[in-house]
């Protein structure tokens, strides 16, 4: 009878592992509410100063062209999120370092949980995405690859999580 115990409580370590790592990720408490409320914790995330300290892995960008073409992380690769194909990612060997972001983490979530059930095992999601990015001081290129300060916003509403840069919509 102490293994079901056992089990749960590798479980309860677990379930709160996975909740602070999710509880510790962005700068701004309210942002912070904000995604903890919207993301599932149903994926691996990264969080910004994790990611600067990674090994070049591969970014993807699960946003739109509108979105990626005002600015991006540098080197990223867009493989958007309404009309994301696994085709565009076949180059990739199933164990690559990946990181998946978008504007707050909420597509690219999902892009990630894709990436997962296609077989990729190296897959995390940049929590905060580049509204995060953008925030703690990180910089992002435009349609160019030049450095740019402006930011697209998502929506007015969505906004108000971008703290530094210009907003554009």
């Amino acid at each position: 009878m102490r293994h079901p115990v056992r089990l749960i409580g590798l479980l309860f370590f677990l379930l709160s592992s996975v909740l602070q790592l999710y509880a510790q990720h962005v700068q701004e408490p309210a942002y912070q509410e904000k995604l903890q409320h919207l993301l599932s914790a149903r994926t691996p995330v990264i969080d910004v100063p994790q990611l600067a300290k990674e090994r070049k892995p591969v970014l993807l960008d699960a946003r739109p062209s509108e979105e990626y073409d005002v600015s991006h992380i540098a080197g990223a690769r867009r493989v958007g999120y309404g009309d994301f194909d696994l085709s565009r990612v076949k180059d990739l060997p199933k164990d690559t370092a990946i990181v998946v972001y978008c504007s707050v983490g909420y597509r690219s979530e999902k892009v990630t949980e894709k990436l997962l059930k296609a077989g990729f095992t190296n897959v995390k999601n940049l929590y905060g995405g580049i509204f995060e990015w953008v925030n703690t001081g990180n910089a992002v290129v435009d349609d160019a690859g030049k450095r740019t300060d402006r930011v697209h916003a998502y929506n007015k509403s969505w906004s108000r999580w971008v703290t530094k840069g210009v907003k554009v919509y």
